[in-house]
């Protein structure tokens, strides 16, 4: 009588366990391609645990909280604790159709990441949010009028295909852009700086009359840079409204904009650990001074110099950043905050891609040496001579910090060969007697 409760509980899943009990065995069925250890690794029970109905429960909803299965039915023969699952459908194939402003290689790239692809477990809710993504990433390039629909065919085997057709529509394009809260430069000097534009009679070649999200976030930084880089320091887009018309074909853009005052530096500072670089040689990078106007162009070349140099002398992970400090008398000091870090050496040097040049080959072209400083200089001279062999298409190199240690890094060179021999002909034109 027991087998058959057993047998009706897993059929129906009316899940009587009766009286607590010690579980002296745990069997697990339904299971095709996730592995038993997952599902025991999900429960927290063992044999010569003692369960009850609650207990139970707290289990369905373990194994449920992990995605893999659709059903789950826990009965009990005797002391035998019994569960059975119905595991979710695998995704066989992902079709996409209509895509022509996103290639798909970066659309599957952008699935996956979202966790549908094939052979990962198949959930309708993410499909259901991959398809709001979808439609989200059109919407940022300007496309609002962009339609997204999704099917999944059930096929053999607990398997499906997944087919995506999208429907792009066209860009909107740009009706007007409207600065407001400008007062020291006119919106015609202001409109020149940025990538969109008014419609014009090139538009059409240029196409910088599109709306796209990534354009105007490229937009708004070009416009804080232009302000910043001529003294205002404190200049800020306090708010970006987007307008679409009811057609969504075109779109109305304004920026509220607040200058703010306009700053001359009155000090310049260098403050920081430079270990046994010398703060004058740093002080003479530095491409500001007191009496200029700020700009923020030159505090970031700055600190890209300051790098460099601490760099060159083996101090990889050095860091600069330079800090305003705003006065209410028009004035700003500059502090250049500067971490030269543990001085870096180099463990190996390694090549990669070089089926046909032998490593010697390579190694001889160096300047930078294993052991030795890591110099930034070093390193990039090392990668202008390995180009100027002509035997490579392309030479990267990445200097990867060594796990474990906070003063050594590995550097690697990657490099793509191109074909070593050329044919040649010379035409020889016969000679005409004269």
């Amino acid at each position: 009588m027991k087998r058959w409760v057993a047998l009706l509980c897993l059929l129906y899943g009316s899940i009587s366990m009766g009286d607590a009990f010690t579980i002296s065995d745990i069997r697990i069925q339904g299971l095709q391609r996730v592995s038993a250890g997952t599902v025991f690794n999900l429960i927290p029970v063992n044999v010569g645990d003692t369960v009850d109905e609650i207990t139970v429960r707290q289990l369905i909803r373990l194994i449920f909280k992990s995605g893999y299965f659709r059903d789950v039915r826990i009965a009990r023969d005797e002391n035998i604790l019994i569960v059975s699952v119905a595991e979710r459908p695998a995704i066989d194939s992902i079709e996409l159709d209509g895509n022509k402003a996103i290639k798909s290689e970066a659309l599957l790239e952008g699935l996956a990441q979202q966790g549908l692809k094939e052979g990962e477990i198949f959930k309708k809710s993410t499909l259901e949010r991959v398809n709001l993504e979808l439609e989200r990433q059109y919407v940022s390039q300007g496309r609002y009028g962009a339609t997204v629909s999704t099917e999944s065919e059930e096929l053999p085997r607990n398997r499906v295909a997944i087919k995506i057709n999208i429907v792009e529509g066209k860009t909107a394009g740009i009706k007007q852009i409207n600065l407001v809260g400008n007062k020291t430069y006119p919106q015609d000097e202001l409109l020149d700086v940025l990538e969109l534009k008014h419609p014009s009679l090139l538009s059409f070649y240029k196409n910088d009359d599109k709306y796209s999200r990534e354009k105007l976030s490229g937009d708004i930084e070009k416009l804080e840079s232009f302000y910043q880089d001529r003294g205002y320091v404190e200049f800020q887009i306090e708010s970006t409204q987007v307008s679409i018309t009811p057609d969504k074909q075109q779109v109305y853009i304004t920026l509220n904009v607040d200058e703010g005052g306009k700053y001359t530096v009155a000090d310049v500072e260098l403050v920081g650990e430079l270990n046994d670089v010398e703060p004058e040689a740093i002080k003479q990078l530095l491409l500001v001074s007191p009496g200029q106007t700020f700009s923020r162009a030159r505090v970031t070349a700055s600190e890209e110099r300051i790098t460099k140099a601490l760099g060159n002398a083996g101090y990889t992970f050095a860091s600069a950043s330079g800090i305003p400090q705003v006065h209410d008398d028009g004035t700003v000091d500059l502090r250049f905050f500067v971490d030269a870090n543990k001085r870096a050496y180099v463990r190996r040097i390694s090549f990669e891609g070089n089926t046909i040049t032998q490593d010697e080959v390579l190694r001889r072209e160096l300047r930078q040496m294993e052991g030795g400083w890591a110099s930034t200089s070093l390193i990039d001279f090392s990668k202008v001579r390995l180009e100027r062999l002509g035997f490579f298409k392309e030479v990267n190199v990445e200097t990867p910090e060594v796990p474990g240690t906070e003063d050594q890094i590995d550097v690697n060179f990657s490099v793509e060969e191109q074909p070593s021999g050329s044919i040649s002909a010379t035409w020889v034109l016969p000679r005409v007697p004269a």
